[in-house]
């Protein structure tokens, strides 16, 4: 509905793609290992306006709703510059979010193919067991009362 009316519900969930990406460290990490919460994962890169303006509202989203059930898992895409995506989030206050980048490109041709998307932003919610519930091919307003809603709703099935 409303700011979230795009977001394609999958009809059955099924496991989400394998990917690895790096996590706020430079280590290695990957979807399975944040397994046991809710997470919506946002594809992302600094020369996507789309991206840059829905992150706000992702940042918002996990000041308000993150914790032990629930986590915004934006991953960045550049595999070149790699200094810019963190300055980025420094320089627009996106403080709530956990930086995570793919400077090796394997997530978003994985990811795109899994989904059907083509372009950025895409974004998939994944429940606590690893399995899509859904997709957002472009952005949104995921702050938004509809997208708070949203959450919601996939945390009280989930639990």
């Amino acid at each position: 509905r409303g700011d979230v009316a795009a977001f394609d519900a999958s009809a059955a969930p099924k496991p989400a793609p394998a990917v690895a990406f790096k996590g706020p460290d430079g280590a290695p990490t990957d979807l399975a290992s944040l397994r046991g919460k809710l997470l919506l994962v946002n594809l992302w890169a600094t020369w996507c306006a789309p991206c840059k303006a829905e992150m706000p509202a992702l940042d918002r989203l996990q000041a308000e709703l993150g914790g032990d059930s629930f986590q915004v898992v934006a991953i960045n895409v550049e595999t070149r510059n790699l200094d810019k995506p963190p300055a980025w989030f420094k320089a627009n206050g996106i403080a709530q979010l956990t930086y995570y980048g793919d400077p090796e490109g394997k997530v978003l041709p994985v990811i795109q193919s899994a989904v059907g998307s083509t372009g950025l932003p895409t974004t998939m919610l994944i429940d606590a067991k690893g399995c899509t519930l859904g997709v957002m091919k472009g952005p949104a307003e995921w702050s938004s009362e509809d997208g708070k809603r949203l959450i919601r709703a996939a945390l009280a099935k989930s639990s």
